[in-house]
């Protein structure tokens, strides 16, 4: 007995890394069969690791230019993410049609219907960012006005959002075309494409930022400069490997004549999306007015918090893409049950994930936030956040798996309402009233967070069971 309980040891380590090595490959594999915990892990592990590196995004700029010692920069890339959020809202709505038709297809067994859809949303995506690009380059100075900005971070902040925004293609289609690939259960690409932008963001921020060699150093401006350059390296590589044929995707010449049966069912999936995050988003954009309030100091906290909190969350949402992708699927084999078992294993694993981050918060916040900024005054603001949020971060991972789950159905509505009711309704007018009227400043802006996500995640629960999703048709 005691020489057969190392060898099953050491057999489910190997077999734990030869399926770790499955999920990092890129075979394709058919997710409407065989183990559910097998299918979680193998979408799962390169759909976390993807978004391990988008939140590296959110923290590299803040991170640096941190670093410059002024709070007006650090205001500055804080105010323009917050407004940048409608890019990502239009992003991410378009992605998640993506990945629910795309996702719907490949269950029906149809590679060629999945193609089509994919290259038809990202004809919507270049009409509607040559707009905001536009809106961006012209408008920047007042979009930080509009934030409350100090004149010193509209004077030295203007290029930075210039440049964001006029790059905001890209923004776009990494979304996007992460969203085609994950639909096809092609998770490893979009987790590739993703650590390649980032190692060159990495890499060209410090350059860009303080300058090294030839290259002068060209402060905050720099760091949209590196960020727009390395997601651009990031969507060529995407490129490359969609137009390969090498890949679930194979894309041909006439999927790219518009076919508007398929522009309007992505345009009605898409657009509820875009307002389900939009609506989210927005409220955070508020929430960051009302810190405004408070000065350049507590926007700085607040900025540097919020960055930590998505570095964390983002491998969370990771794990739920998971559960979008075998919701999408199983509905189009005609599994519903096994959809629905799908996700909730997905919110298991994601609840096991996100007490360990509470606790990591609990303990080491402090550290963590002196990592990422050296100015005590805005250390304190940041830390203040950090464990007040974390307190909600259970239900965090389990509204994100079943929000995810909804718009994998294809039905983006349902979260839509909840986050209107949810945000608008309670977590905006909370925030202001604690705040404000109760005086207790920025932390009642994050108590009002914990609350309103709390609230979200019951009401997401309850309407899940009820199971309305599964009869919707895409």
């Amino acid at each position: 007995m005691s020489d057969q309980t190392p060898n099953i040891g050491t057999m489910r380590i190997r077999s734990f890394f030869s399926l770790f090595k499955l999920a990092l490959s890129g075979q394709q594999q058919d997710y409407t069969q065989g183990s559910i915990r097998r299918a979680v892990f193998l979408l799962a592990v390169p759909m976390i690791l993807e978004m391990c590196m988008e939140s590296v995004f959110a923290v590299v700029d803040i991170y640096f230019v941190g670093h410059l010692g002024k709070n007006e920069a650090v205001s500055t890339v804080v105010l323009t993410e917050s407004v940048l959020t409608i890019v990502y809202s239009l992003a991410i709505g378009l992605s998640m049609a993506a990945t629910a038709l795309v996702a719907r297809r490949i269950g029906e067994k149809n590679p060629e219907a999945a193609s089509k859809a994919g290259i038809q949303s990202m004809l919507i995506a270049f009409l509607f960012t040559a707009v905001i690009s536009t809106t961006g380059l012209f408008f920047a100075p007042d979009v930080l006005k509009l934030m409350g900005a100090s004149a010193e971070t509209i004077h030295i902040g203007t290029n930075y959002t210039r440049i964001i925004y006029g790059g905001s293609i890209v923004i776009m289609l990494l979304f996007l075309i992460n969203g085609i690939f994950r639909g096809a259960g092609d998770a490893s690409m979009a987790m590739r494409s993703l650590w390649i932008a980032n190692i060159c963001n990495i890499i060209l921020c410090p350059v860009l930022i303080y300058g090294a060699g030839p290259i002068p150093g060209f402060g905050i401006t720099g760091a949209a400069m590196a960020t727009t350059i390395g997601r651009g390296i990031g969507v060529l590589y995407q490129l490359y490997h969609l137009f390969s044929g090498k890949r679930v995707i194979k894309v041909r010449r006439q999927d790219f004549i518009p076919d508007w049966p398929i522009i309007k069912s992505i345009s009605n999936i898409a657009w509820t999306g875009t307002a389900q995050f939009l609506i989210a988003s927005a409220s955070w954009m508020v929430l960051a007015r009302i810190m405004a309030e408070f000065g350049d100091t507590a926007v700085a906290g607040y900025g540097v918090a919020i960055r930590l909190i998505m570095f964390f969350l983002l491998p969370a949402w990771g794990m739920s893409n998971a559960a979008a992708t075998l919701v999408g699927q199983n509905l189009g084999a005609q599994q519903p049950l096994r959809a629905e078992q799908s996700v909730w294993r997905t919110a298991k694993y994601n609840t096991i994930f996100m007490i360990f981050v509470t606790l990591v918060f609990m303990l080491f916040a402090q550290p963590i936030v002196a990592f990422m900024n050296k100015d005590v005054t805005v250390e304190s603001y940041a830390v203040m956040a950090l464990r007040i949020v974390s307190l909600g971060y259970i239900f965090f991972g389990v509204g994100m798996v079943v929000t995810n789950a909804f718009n994998g159905a294809g039905d983006t509505r349902t979260p839509t309402l909840i986050n209107i009711f949810g945000f608008w309704m309670f977590q905006v007018p909370l925030a202001f009233l604690l705040a404000m009227v109760f005086k207790l400043g920025p932390k009642g802006v994050f108590i009002a967070i914990v609350l309103a996500e709390t609230g979200i995640t019951i009401a997401g629960i309850i309407l899940f069971r009820k199971g309305k999703w599964k009869k919707v048709k895409i």
